[in-house]
């Protein structure tokens, strides 16, 4: 996985320990451990939370990296298939429509 600096670009002049926090330890430490949990594996989760918590603004962003690290749309298809009778039935169509937009284009 590539060096993240978004933190400090979107937020470094508003919240420099914030984007510090997010670029070196969230993705720097943590993402980095792939020995314990391939990174595939990990956008996995990651997405699986934020459609359960409803934070669908990060979404677009965490289904690009999600891509990136080799899950395909059958992949996240049924996953997001799968949630909604978990997390809820809006959750998941407005995670589809995310998903059109990083998948289909």
């Amino acid at each position: 996985m590539k060096k993240q600096d978004a933190g400090r670009k979107m937020l470094g002049d508003l919240a420099p320990k914030f984007a510090e926090l997010n670029d070196d330890v969230l993705f720097g430490q943590v993402w980095s451990r792939t020995n314990e949990l391939s990174a595939h594996n990990r956008s996995m989760i990651t997405i699986s939370a934020l459609i359960a918590g409803g934070n669908l603004a990060q979404l677009p962003v965490h289904l690009k990296i999600g891509k990136d690290n080799g899950i395909t749309q059958t992949e996240i298809v049924e996953m997001i298939t799968h949630l909604a009778f978990y997390v809820g039935w809006p959750k998941a169509w407005s995670a589809f429509n995310a998903v059109k937009e990083v998948y289909t284009s």
